[in-house]
């Protein structure tokens, strides 16, 4: 597997601690930045790692600012991607097994560093279910061809 993982200023710390979980957990990453805690735009960073994980250049990505919202909302506006915010692990799981989230966005003002990476690693580690929850992502991303 390989991840592309991209921040604001707001999410650099979580940014660089879920780089070491992914470290530990042998996986491939692609960090498109920040690399500061100066002001910057989230989508600046968000449409890299969505454009990334959309071509197929990466399997999955993850994005963090202050609230997640922002990346989230911008992640979602690239076809093909399946951007989910999450804050609690039960989320981190079933996004991944029911909904087959290529994307994965967090808060750093909303949870804290030791969260973070656990909900990193639940949601890196969690492999989509399939069966009936493939018919309904499938009917999820012809919303996109719709409009």
């Amino acid at each position: 597997m390989k991840v592309a993982i991209g921040s604001d200023h707001a999410g650099y710390k979580i940014k660089e601690d879920i780089k070491d979980v992914m470290d530990e957990l042998n996986i491939q990453y692609e960090d498109v930045g920040c690399n500061c805690e100066d002001s910057v735009d989230y989508p600046d960073y968000a449409v890299p790692v969505a454009e990334k994980v959309a071509n197929g250049e990466v399997d999955r990505g993850i994005l963090i600012c202050g609230t997640g919202i922002g990346m989230s909302i911008t992640a979602n506006k690239v076809d093909g991607v399946r951007c989910a915010l999450v804050h609690d692990l039960f989320s981190a799981k079933v996004t991944r097994l029911h909904n087959d989230s290529n994307v994965l966005a967090m808060g750093e003002r909303i949870i804290g560093p030791g969260l973070a990476k656990e909900i990193a690693k639940v949601w890196l580690q969690t492999e989509f279910e399939g069966g009936r929850h493939k018919r309904r992502v499938n009917k999820m991303m012809e919303v996109e061809t719709k409009a």
